[in-house]
């Protein structure tokens, strides 16, 4: 279980300090708990102080009954926290069966991460041996990061916005990613997007409004709330449909 206790965020913008997040406490127990909002609201920013990109202001982040709030990037991944970023970062001279391999942490066979790359949507024997460099759009490399996570296996990962990029039919596959994933890891996954049929498989759904939690609940108690409210995205419950 993940734990946000009393989490703030500050930055200083032109001399004055700006509160990103504010006073957040959430727990994430649930297999798949979502997280949406306005965009500003804090949401990515929340996913990043998870992850450990950037440190709180304040507060503390609690796994498992651990405190993880001063540990780097590189610590909470050992301690099994996965991160997929909205704009996934591409990596010149590295093929995908190099960073599969990676994510792995083992040296796992062609055919092991073929299946990988298949339960993301891709056709697998003509991603395999590329390069991850400017030849790919930007939905190919953020499949490809999503099969990462998967070759992990962490019992928390994260994944901001990844429908960013992704064609319809791809969108469906990932749906049915998601619901894999959280039966295989047994552990969460926390997910941030604006997305109703993401919303629509969601434990747990989180709305971040304006730095703070505007309201928690299940998918019964929340979605028809968001579906009379404007506190989430206007494009909410109008994509994909």
């Amino acid at each position: 279980m993940l734990e946000l206790q009393n989490v703030s965020y500050q930055v200083n913008d032109n001399s004055e300090d700006k509160e990103i997040l504010k006073d957040v406490s959430i727990k994430a127990c649930d297999h798949l708990v979502v997280v949406t909002g306005p965009n500003g609201g804090g949401k990515s920013t929340l996913a990043k102080i998870i992850a450990g990109i950037i440190k709180p202001s304040s507060g503390k982040i609690i796994l498992d009954g651990e405190d993880i709030t001063e540990l780097s990037v590189t610590e909470r991944a050992r301690k099994g926290i996965s991160f997929a970023f909205q704009q996934p970062v591409r990596f010149k001279g590295l093929t995908v069966i190099d960073m599969i391999r990676l994510a792995a942490g083992k040296e796992i066979t062609i055919a092991e991460a073929c299946n990988y790359l298949s339960e993301v949507g891709l056709c697998a024997k003509d991603y395999i041996h590329r390069e991850i460099n400017a030849s790919l759009s930007g939905g190919e490399v953020k499949r490809i990061e999503i099969a990462m996570v998967l070759a992990r296996g962490t019992k928390f990962s994260i994944f901001d916005e990844p429908e960013a990029g992704i064609d319809l039919w791809s969108f469906q596959n990932l749906i049915q990613v998601f619901e894999k994933m959280y039966q295989r890891i047994k552990g969460s996954v926390l997910v941030i997007s604006h997305q109703e049929r993401i919303l629509n498989i969601a434990d747990r759904i989180i709305v971040i409004a304006d730095g703070s939690v505007a309201d928690e609940g299940s998918r019964e108690e929340i979605m028809p709330k968001l579906m009379k409210s404007d506190i989430a995205c206007p494009t909410l419950l109008d994509k994909m449909k």
